[in-house]
């Protein structure tokens, strides 16, 4: 990502070109690519954009299908300054990250136990879309720690991974379970 971010001979970076740079570590690279700015708070909306490709490569995950994007997905591109600029951000922190990974437990990353991780995504990347209040950090925590593991082929990390999906959906389902209750209530009062 730094070689392509610091090729002044291009005018814009699209996807295809993060996908077809990465191989075969195509699908956990773009996964973190969508899931890790969900991360942090972000304007209303971003969830939907960036999850909405995620849906895609974790359905690809879970079925054991050969990562490719459609078109649309693949010609979407930014500026290569600014991808300079998010590649500089991510950078150490990506570094850190990637020191702590080393094959282990390399049963939870190989099919089946790859796929169950590309459901959790899924279901994750569902969750990430809908428009549950601060519903998308946890997520996209999960996903990214899939991601990594599936980079670094790092059993530790999709173990970890599976206990954060049980805590994400745990949140988010109380999250829901609360707005739902509380339309519930405003309605009967008002009706009431």
């Amino acid at each position: 990502m730094r070689q392509m971010a610091a090729d002044r001979s291009r005018e814009r970076v699209s996807i295809g070109d993060l996908f077809q740079t990465m191989g075969d570590r195509a699908i956990g690279a773009l996964m973190l690519i969508f899931a890790l700015p969900n991360a942090f708070p972000t304007p209303p909306g971003t969830s939907s954009l960036l999850g909405a490709p995620l849906i895609f490569l974790a359905a690809q995950l879970t079925f054991g299908l050969k990562p490719w994007l459609p078109k649309a997905i693949a010609a979407r591109s930014m500026r290569r300054e600014d991808f300079e600029t998010i590649v500089g951000r991510i950078h150490p922190w990506l570094a850190r990250a990637e020191r702590m990974l080393q094959p282990r437990l390399g049963i939870l990353v190989e099919p089946p136990a790859e796929y169950l991780a590309g459901f959790c995504c899924l279901v994750l990347a569902i969750v990430l879309v809908l428009p549950v209040p601060l519903g998308n950090i946890l997520p996209a925590i999960a996903i990214s720690i899939f991601a990594f593991a599936i980079l670094g082929r790092d059993g530790l990390f999709s173990l970890l991974g599976f206990v954060m999906t049980a805590v994400s959906l745990a949140v988010a389902g109380g999250v829901i379970y609360g707005l739902v209750k509380a339309a519930i209530y405003v309605v009967m009062k008002w009706f009431g």
